[in-house]
């Protein structure tokens, strides 16, 4: 049985790239996408892909951001972050928001197949060189994190309109839904997350997702 990927970047040439090194593993079937919102259609429109080799920079996203969605929207896919950024504060962050693997742009074939591999046998791949950060770091990612997961993706989309400074009314409208549907959305989000007001998790959703 094939195995369906879908490579998420905007670079053609890198897209080319990524195609030659998954075009050595059989039964490998490959769609392509240039941009955030194209990444989301396709993934609608194909329920059968189970990998997404996600570019943290394409248009349509900041940061963190997709990962996070794509997770709360479609959780059985798994996510493979690829990126020109190695720090290892982004690769702990992107495993702790539930990333299966973090592929540097750099990284060889050989590296991408073993990357690729670990992750089908239900594993997380992570660079070598990606040292674990301090303790406190850590523990703040996946404490973040795991409250994220409780979110709805209706719950996700309205925290993420607050990180963005938007009212309660403007929620409202770029949503089409009543404005009292959104104060029941920031209520669940402020108790889920453990924080007082909107302020609090916006500025903490907004660490969460940096990559910089």
């Amino acid at each position: 049985m094939s195995v369906n990927m879908l490579i998420a970047d905007d670079h053609p040439l890198f897209r080319a790239a990524m195609c030659h090194a998954l075009g050595t593993l059989p039964d490998i079937q490959l769609l392509e996408a240039s941009s955030y919102p194209e990444t989301l259609q396709r993934l609608h429109a194909h329920p059968d892909v189970e990998m997404v080799f996600l570019d943290l920079t394409m248009p349509g996203t900041e940061g963190l951001n997709g990962l996070v969605e794509i997770q709360a929207q479609f959780p059985d896919v798994l996510v493979v972050i690829i990126t020109a950024q190695e720090s290892p504060t982004i690769v702990e962050k992107a495993i702790a928001l539930g990333a299966s693997g973090f592929i540097p742009k750099s990284a060889s074939v050989d590296c991408i197949i073993d990357a690729v591999e670990t992750v089908l046998e239900g594993n997380t791949w992570v660079p070598t060189a990606a040292l674990l950060v301090n303790e406190t770091q850590t523990h703040f990612c996946n404490e973040f994190s795991s409250k994220l997961k409780l979110l709805t993706p209706h719950q996700l989309k309205v925290l993420q309109m607050v990180a963005d400074g938007l009212l309660n009314k403007q929620i409202a409208y770029e949503l089409a839904i009543s404005e009292s549907t959104v104060k029941q959305h920031v209520s669940a989000v402020l108790k889920k997350l453990g924080v007082i007001n909107r302020t609090k998790a916006g500025i903490a959703f907004k660490n969460a997702m940096l990559t910089n």
